[in-house]
């Protein structure tokens, strides 16, 4: 045979081969990696679908919950919990792949529980206003963690369980238990700034909330409870814990440690400007500090949870992370 007849052959071998490839490439197309593609689309769809749906069923509640953190102090915290709740959510999907696979079982029962609380909030006549609002946004959120196992799986639900939990936190706070905890508040306030009086040797008695020393009468109003800088306080705390903190024991310790801490500021705020008001100027008593001052005492606060949190990650030693990166360098 002629080298010529072999260059002849050469293009006909390749184009099988290539024609071989081609089918191959076809086949990967169309397997289960399309397949799976497949799914997720789906699965995001259905889910677009239900989060539609629980706007429509519930625009009302959810607009009466955002006039109320607009007007209410004590409400201003839900204003935060979504936009943190969805960025936790973003920032952990960044590191797993999660299997697309719906649980119809699990999911369904979710969302008939929470169109279940729908119906008995809106038809409950002896349901009073405010409770009747918590109980609508508590079945949104139920809603909402129904149609992400629905659509996602167990598995989804298991490893964003911390943020679509956080979302609990949207639930307005009924007016029977936030009265009970501004009272608690105010209790526990004036009993600390007696104690920084006592310390400071400024002789003080204590009737409830009144606190009474030389020349001053001190009434801890419902107003100096600083309810709204206490749950920001917490919820901040709240959320430092789980992005910083692995072991459970060391986050509650964290979070436990913010409930006195949300008093115990309060009470300061209470001292300085007592102090200042009757040894430097009684101007004082109205000033900004004494009207707002509350970033800075909640900021002073903040400063002890993070200098608590620095000791506490200091006792779980290095991150597992930066032990494979430090092997991988070497």
């Amino acid at each position: 045979m002629h080298k010529g007849d072999h260059r002849r052959i050469k293009p006909s071998h390749d184009y099988r081969r290539e024609s071989t490839q081609a089918k191959t490439e076809r086949r990967a197309m169309t397997g289960p990696s399309a397949g799976m593609s497949a799914a997720k689309r789906w699965s995001h769809c259905l889910f677009a679908v239900l989060l539609a749906t629980s706007l429509l069923v519930w625009w009302h509640s959810l607009a009466s919950t955002l006039i109320l953190a607009l007007e209410r102090d004590a409400y201003t915290h839900i204003l935060l919990i979504a936009p943190l709740s969805v960025a936790l959510i973003c920032l952990e999907r960044n590191t797993v792949q999660l299997p697309f696979e719906g649980s119809a079982g699990a999911g369904t029962f979710l969302l008939t529980i929470g169109l279940f609380m729908r119906v008995v909030a809106e038809w409950g006549a002896a349901i009073p206003s405010d409770v009747r609002l918590s109980l609508n946004m508590l079945a949104l959120v139920v809603w909402w963690i129904g149609s992400v196992i629905f659509c996602f799986g167990t598995k989804a639900f298991r490893w964003f369980l911390f943020p679509l939990c956080f979302l609990l936190l949207i639930v307005p706070i009924p007016d029977a238990v936030l009265n009970w905890t501004i009272e608690w508040l105010q209790q526990q306030s004036a009993t600390t700034a007696r104690l920084m009086f006592w310390v400071a040797r400024v002789p003080v008695t204590q009737d409830g909330i009144m606190l009474f020393i030389p020349g001053l009468d001190i009434e801890v109003a419902r107003e100096c409870s600083s309810i709204r800088s206490s749950l920001i306080l917490v919820i901040t705390t709240i959320v430092l814990a789980h992005l910083l903190l692995r072991s459970w024991w060391r986050k509650s310790l964290l979070v436990a440690a913010a409930i006195p801490l949300s008093f115990v500021k309060n009470g300061f705020r209470i001292f300085v400007i007592s102090e200042l008001g009757t040894r430097v100027d009684p101007s004082f008593f109205d000033g900004q500090l004494h009207r707002h001052g509350g970033i800075v005492f909640l900021t002073i606060a903040l400063g002890a949870v993070v200098a608590l949190l620095w000791v506490l990650r200091r006792t779980e030693g290095p991150h597992p992370r930066k032990l494979v990166l430090s092997t991988a360098r070497e």
